[in-house]
């Protein structure tokens, strides 16, 4: 069996970077991205107020949280390879402002209609940050470091969660759901105000903009047939988007399982359930560094770390959600969600090593598709109509057997990785040749 070295895991893109500079960039895009999450998240937190003002029904407030991933799953390519053509820096930039502006609009709502509206803005906004923020990220650090920043990088999604409910709830309960909203905007638009001061696009891309000219044709050409070319790149999409069915399920409806059966108010329910979401976000860094150690020297390791992370997290929270109400059950829906995200890191490896540079963001987008369609999207709104059907108890003990379908997905990655990444590599030889050849005759 042929031995698979470190150049499997694609090309280097951080030369000319100053490493100090490098982290400045990691960490004003984290911020953003909290932000985003913050957004986001703030309103699980509020949802018995709303359900109590308003007189909702639990597949309206899925809806609600549902519309914004529905978005960033419909918006994200698109936007994305626009970012991509004309400035990553410039789009992340435009994107912060627009779901904060949009965010203070929920603030503002009178109704259930108008809060959708501005929950639709929200999504819209934040529809490829994401994917261009994590392409940045990737961009100014060695590819070596590719799961452990993919992984890293996406936490700072849980991390934002975790502040958006704990103290969207803390804010809710002593200042009113309305304040929770407006706190969040506030900050978006101060971190949206500083980012392009400081990170600039000429010096996250010196070797891109130095290779300007010799990549023209490529970027026309080759590049965007890597979004979906290989088998490997479209399991990664898959296998990803399924597992964060089951994580981000437990996010979104964890508040209103803490209120509804410990009969925790929404401070204390928002806290509980940061706790949860926090051990998620710790784990996406710990799972996507051990990835990037185990797998130094055989990238095809990562894939069966995904396949462990996902059996694993189903296990445990199999077991969690039928156990009887307690410290027991929250202490294994802890470990569980530990390792359920764990797989954001070694899919986003798979993706970049898979694709081009040059569309990066756009491939990071076609990974936030999947995420929140397959996911994201998809999970909080299946549980809420099923939850309105059984409970959200008996909801909550279907939501980890989709991890199955997700480690067959990766094992089925792991299968083909190496002949997609010989065949991605053959074929990028081969096409320059072609070009090389047309050159000379013409």
């Amino acid at each position: 069996m042929a031995t698979h070295h470190i150049n499997d895991e694609g090309e280097d893109t951080s030369i000319g970077i100053p490493r100090t500079y490098a982290w400045i960039v990691f960490a004003l895009t984290f911020g953003l991205l909290i932000s985003d999450y913050m957004s986001r998240q703030v309103l699980n937190a509020v949802f018995p107020l709303l359900k109590n003002e308003w007189a909702l029904s639990d597949t309206q407030l899925g809806l609600l949280s549902g519309i914004v991933a529905v978005m960033v799953g419909l918006l994200t390519f698109p936007l994305s390879l626009m970012a991509d053509r004309f400035g990553r820096i410039r789009s992340l930039t435009l994107m912060a402002i627009l779901w904060s502006l949009a965010t203070l609009g929920c603030a503002l709502a009178e109704s259930y209609e108008q809060m959708f509206i501005a929950r639709f803005l929200v999504g819209v906004g934040e529809a490829a940050y994401g994917s261009v923020g994590i392409a940045v990220v990737v961009s100014v650090f060695p590819r070596e470091m590719r799961a452990t920043l993919s992984g890293a990088f996406i936490s700072g999604g849980m991390f934002g969660s975790v502040l958006g409910m704990a103290l969207g709830g803390f804010m809710a309960q002593h200042l009113g759901w309305r304040w929770a909203f407006a706190g969040m905007a506030l900050f978006g638009l101060l971190l949206a105000t500083l980012y392009p001061v400081i990170v600039r696009e000429s010096r996250i891309a010196p070797r891109r903009v130095a290779d300007a000219a010799s990549q023209a044709a490529l970027q026309i050409k080759r590049p965007l047939r890597t979004l979906y070319a290989s088998r490997s790149v479209i399991a990664a999409y898959i296998g990803s988007g399924l597992q964060l069915f089951v994580g981000g399920t437990v996010i979104v409806w964890m508040p209103s399982y803490l209120n509804r059966y410990y009969d925790m108010g929404t401070d204390k329910a928002g806290a509980m359930a940061a706790i949860i979401v926090l051990c998620s976000g710790a784990g996406m860094i710990l799972c996507g560094m051990l990835s990037d150690r185990l797998g130094l020297h055989r990238p095809d390791r990562k894939i069966s770390l995904a396949i462990t992370y996902c059996l694993g997290s189903c296990l445990l929270l199999s077991l969690a959600f039928a156990l009887p109400f307690g410290t027991a059950q929250l202490v294994l829906i802890c470990l569980g969600m530990v390792i359920a995200a764990g797989t954001s890191g070694p899919a986003g490896a798979m993706v970049a090593n898979l694709t081009h540079p040059s569309v990066h963001g756009t491939a990071f987008a076609t990974l936030t598709l999947a995420n929140n369609m397959l996911g994201l999207a998809t999970g909080p709104l299946i549980t809420g109509k099923v939850s309105d059907l059984i409970g959200l108890d008996n909801a909550f003990q279907l939501v980890p057997l989709i991890s199955i379908a997700a480690a067959s997905v990766f094992l089925y990655m792991k299968r083909h990785y190496h002949n997609d990444m010989a065949r991605l590599k053959g074929g990028g030889v081969e096409e320059n040749a072609i070009e090389a050849a047309a050159e000379t005759q013409v």
